[in-house]
Formats: structure tokens, sequence, C-alpha cells
């Protein structure tokens, strides 16, 4: 495919990519504002400790080990609230506490999560903590935040590992990206009429893809990961429900012209909403949330979808994917926003904490649980691994050495980086691309996603530094806060976390300052486990309102989550059964049949994410590689028949 762009067009592009949003390691550019207005209400959610997380950790691998007693067998909300939820007596302990602090509380079905509502004034003083306001001198954004730690009440101490909803500074972001070559040759095909346009471009293979790179369809993910055959056998979903945690409100109309609109068959009135916290409503990120239902909808056509929104921030978030497990209605639940992981941590955080301090302060914590008591119903998550490639922090601070400017160390997505979480990371499929009249360069095998391809022909063809796409790709790396689980242990290719990793913030009154110093060598969890295409330049058609209608040249591993859901949803009907985690297992049989003919996996030996390379093994890069979903398809019944 040849096709021309301006590259000024493209400088301009990135500059709005990574401007970003301010987060808590923006804390030099803070303006202290004061105490916050003592009655504006607020929503908090606290996190209860788990009940023998040890022995629920050896439950959640039985339930995907054949041979084991508990194999498959899945637990109902209800009785993971009895095996490893809180007691009656804790719970009572501390609803009594929020109680007479005039603090309204409801604890969910599986007994660890609790929502309090109140006003800033009687959670500052049920924790003892001043709440200011705060003014980004960065963004103007104004924010609210404990001015101290808080202090934990005696008479919650023992049962509450998190508190989070008090501080609204940092905000998720979407992982989804528009290609910059196609910014200004977006189709509109017409308008929201796509039938015609799309029918005529059809692929061979699966009738409703396109063969177009930056027009790609659920048909043409289809054709790349073999999942015709399933189709074939009837296999489109039926009797599963996929779930969509988001931040943002959508109109379903957009995902049925999306479905109608390549010629997709699908099972009617089957997107139900539900709204938690009051719902996150309309807003830029409606367009995430239509490309979510409309890649695991599209790919699993007669599965239900339930999308669950929620306002933007730590305490929306996981109320959002504590509502989504507690009800246990979908077998697969993917999410598509996130934040950098070291965001969380205590150096960042903490006033008085020391820069080597990667501990978090609770919302790492928050969400592991919820993750673990998915895993221990049998739903599968999935979580997008970021668009920043290697380098997470840069899409929300930028980077540089210049006055106001972070550095940018290696680092990984969360919640993709939690080990109860299946990390879906970016490739760039076989694609021919030129701009400006230059000569046609190609990408001639599946790679990782990075656009230092793209870098190296700006490079040679406009001169260095005329454009600086650094470090846009599909998110990877290690954690520095989870330990590498005991499914990575085998796992040739996996690495440890890089030497003098810093965050450093170039003040311009003090010079510049270390904000974060993360542990060397320290043998995390890796991320991404695995991978499908994702790059803007081999992307894809979105239909959504806020985005204009019909486009193109969409991408970022926000359509892999919803992917790899849509074909959990498959691969749940063909089985008969939930699938549960995902990670144990696919490990599990990438180390012990490797690839080829047969494998279900399929290595990427090319590319990179500006640091961690293509190899014929597990790579930072894209994990154990991509799929051949059905050759996992018949892997996946044989161990059921076990």
């Amino acid at each position: 495919m040849l096709t021309t762009f301006r590259h000024t067009t493209l400088a301009t592009a990135l500059t709005l990519l990574l401007a970003g949003t301010a987060h808590a390691a923006d804390a030099p550019q803070r303006l202290d504002m004061g105490v916050a207005r003592s009655s504006r209400p607020v929503n908090v959610t606290l996190m209860l400790k788990l009940h023998d997380e040890a022995g629920l950790e050896r439950f959640i691998q039985q339930t995907v080990t054949p041979g084991s007693a508990n194999f498959q067998k899945f637990l109902s909300t209800a009785e993971f609230a009895r095996r490893y939820g809180a007691t009656d007596a804790q719970i009572t302990r501390v609803q009594r506490y929020l109680a007479a602090r005039g603090l309204r509380s409801e604890v969910l079905a599986n007994r660890i999560t609790v929502r309090v509502s109140g006003s800033l004034s009687q959670f500052s003083r049920a924790f003892r903590a001043p709440i200011h306001n705060y003014r980004s001198l960065a963004t103007g954004k104004v924010f609210h935040r404990p001015s101290a730690a808080l202090v934990m009440p005696t008479e919650l101490a023992d049962s509450v590992i998190a508190t989070l909803g008090l501080d609204n500074e940092s905000t998720y972001l979407s992982h989804r990206l528009n290609t910059p070559r196609l910014a200004q040759t977006r189709s509109r095909l017409g308008g929201l009429n796509v039938t015609g346009a799309l029918r005529s471009a059809s692929a061979a293979g699966n009738p409703t893809a396109s063969g177009q790179p930056g027009e790609y369809t659920v048909g043409d993910v289809a054709n790349f990961y073999n999942i015709n055959p399933l189709y074939q056998r009837g296999i489109r979903g039926a009797g599963s429900t996929v779930a969509i945690v988001t931040l943002a409100d959508f109109d379903p109309a957009d995902a049925e012209t999306y479905w109608s609109g390549i010629g997709l068959v699908t099972k009617p009135y089957r997107i139900q909403r539900i709204h938690v916290d009051g719902g996150a409503g309309i807003n830029d990120g409606s367009g995430e949330t239509a490309l979510d239902v409309e890649q695991a909808g599209g790919l699993a056509p007669f599965a239900r979808v339930l999308v669950y929104d929620a306002p933007n921030g730590a305490s929306g978030f996981l109320d959002a994917f504590g509502q989504a497990v507690s009800d246990n209605c979908a077998d697969s639940i993917s999410t598509s926003w996130g934040m950098p992981e070291v965001f969380s941590f205590a150096a960042l955080n903490v006033n008085g904490a020391k820069v080597n301090d990667t501990t978090d302060v609770g919302s790492l914590r928050a969400f592991h649980q919820i993750f673990m008591e998915a895993a221990a119903q049998g739903q599968s998550v999935f979580a997008a691994s970021g668009d920043s490639g290697a380098y997470d922090t840069v899409r929300g601070l930028g980077r540089g050495t210049g006055v106001g400017e972070f550095t940018a160390p290696l680092t990984v997505d969360s919640p993709a980086s939690d080990p109860y979480i299946t990390a879906a990371g970016g490739t760039t499929t076989p694609v021919r691309f030129a701009f400006g009249g230059n000569p046609v360069a190609s990408i001639t095998q599946e790679s990782v996603w990075g656009w230092s391809y793209l870098q190296r022909y700006f490079d040679t063809y406009f001169g260095p530094g005329t454009v600086d796409l650094f470090s846009v790709g599909g998110g990877g790396g290690v954690s520095s806060y989870w330990r590498r689980p005991a499914y990575q242990f085998l796992t040739r290719g996996v690495r440890a976390t890089e030497n003098k990793q810093t965050l450093d913030y170039n003040d311009p009154s003090a010079g510049p300052t270390t904000l974060l110093k993360l542990p060397n060598h320290f043998h995390g969890r890796n991320l991404p486990d695995i991978s499908l295409n994702a790059d803007p330049e081999t992307g894809y058609l979105l239909v959504s309102t806020t985005d204009g209608g019909v486009t193109s040249g969409w991408g970022g591993t926000s359509f892999v989550a919803p992917q790899l859901s849509g074909i959990t949803a498959l691969l749940r009907q063909s089985a008969g059964h939930r699938i549960g985690l995902w990670n144990p297992q696919v490990y599990f049989l990438q180390n012990v049949f490797g690839y080829g003919r047969y494998s279900p996996f399929n290595s990427v030996n090319a590319g990179d994410n500006w640091f961690y390379r293509g190899a014929p093994h597990f790579t930072p890069g894209a994990g154990i590689g991509t799929l051949d979903v059905e050759n996992l398809d018949l892997f996946l019944r044989s161990r059921y028949r076990f």
C-alpha cells in the first residue's frame, strides 16, 4: 500500500499525542490551593484483606491444572466470599466505625470491597488527614488529595489494605492511537454507511474482512490468527458473555453500525450498559469504549456484551472491575485503560518517602485481590499493555532533559502488570509504506510493534531530528513491583529489570531532581503475555460518534485486549466451560510444545518496542507471540478430557 503524508503533520500529531495528562509524578508542578471544600461529596472504596491469600493462590492454580481435584471447579461469588472474604465480625467493625462518622457504606457480595460515600470533611476526620485542593502548573487541572499520609484507625487497621478515592489527581489513559500517516486521509466511507465500501474490498477468507491496512476489521483478525475454522464449526460465542470495563460511556448504535456495516450477523439486543458510581458519561474516551465493544462483540458475534463504565479515577476504575467480577456474569473481561505502574509507588505519593521506595500505597494490592477473585471464579481478564513501548511513562509525562521535563525509565503499565491478568501486547503485520514521494519501504513479517522502524525511515529521508516518534509502540517490559510468577519460571527469554533506571524531573528552580529509583536486576513479572496486531499503520476501522463517525487508521493495544476477550468467548463455547486464567495455561503450552505447525502460538522474531526486540521465544516486546486460535482451541479441548 502506497500513501503520502507531510511529515510536518506527523510532528504535530505526536506533540499532541505525547502531551498526556498530569499524574502523581508531577509533584514539583503542584500548587497547594488550601483545604478543599468540606461539603464536597465523594465516593471512596475500602479494600478488605483477603482471608488465606496463599490458599487462594493454590486454588487458582489447581483450577487450570489438568488432573487436579479442583480442575475447572470455579467458584460462585458467594463461595468466594465464604472462603476468602472478610468475616462478619470484620465487616461489622468496619461499618460501625464508618457509620459513627456519618459515612454510608455498602459491602459487595465478594465481601472484600466496601463502597463508602460522604463528604471530604467526614473522610478527613475519619482518617485524620487534611484534604487540600491543588492545581497542576503543567495542565491547569485542579484536583484534591490528602496533604499528609492517611492514618488508619485501629478499628480498621487489621481489615483494610487500601483506601481509594480521596486522591483524584491521577487519571487513566485509553490505550488507543490514530496513525499519523492516515490522519489527513482517513476514509469516511460515505458517512456511517460503510457496507458497500467494505464489502467491495473484502479480502479472501472471512467475508467481513477488508484486506486493507488501516481499514482492518474483525474479519481480518480472524484471517490473521486462524479463527475462521471455529466459525465454520458454528462457534460464534453463543452462551458466552464478555464484559468491558471502561471509563467512558458510549452510544451502542456505533457498535451496531460497525457490525452491520461490515456485513456481520450478530445476536440482537445483546449490549447492556451498567453505570457504576453514577457512570462516566460521554467523554473523549467514548471512542475507546466503542472500539472495545466492536472488537470483542465482533469476534464473538453471538456473545452477550456487558459494559461497566465508571468515573475516571482509582476508586471508579476499581469499582467498575469489582462490580464486573462480583456480578460474575461475564466469562471474560477486558479493559483498555491504564497508567504506569510506577505512579502507584510510595516514592511518588507519600510525603517523606524515600526515592527508592517502590512499595505501593494500596491501589496495586486492591486491584490484585479483584483479579484473584476473577481467576477463582473462572473469569479470564485481559488488559492492554500500553502504547509507549518499553517506556510507559512517556505518554503521560513526555520525556527529555530540558527544564520542566521528565526522563523516561524502562517501565510497564498497570493493571496489565498484575500476575492475575493477561497482558495484551502489540505487533505490526506486513505492510508497505512511503511518505512524501520517498521510496517505498516494507515490513515483511509480523514484528514487535514499535515506531522505531518509522523513525529510521524519517531519519533517512527527512533528516535526523526532523521527526521524533519516541517511544510509540506496544507496551512491554518487567514489573518493578510484582515478582516473577511461577508460570514464567521456565520460560526462555524472560528478563530482570535493567540497572540505573530513574525518573528525574528538571525543576526550573532547583535543577534536576530524582523522584524515583527503580530496583536493579529485580526478577519481576514480564509482560505482555500475548500480542496481536496493534500498530495504527496496520490498524483498524472504528465507528465512534465522538470521533467523527467512521474513521480509519486506529490502533493501540486497546484493540488487542477486547480481541482476546472475544476469542475467549469462542473458546468457552467450544469447550463448554469457562477458560479461567489464561497465563498458567498458555505458558505451559508454549514451554512444552514451542512453536511450529501445530503450536497455538507464532513467535515474533523481528521488530522492537524501542528496547526489547523480537525473538524466537518469549520476549518482553511481544510476550509468547501471536495466536493460532484453532490450535489453541484443540489443545484446550484436549486438556478438558483429562
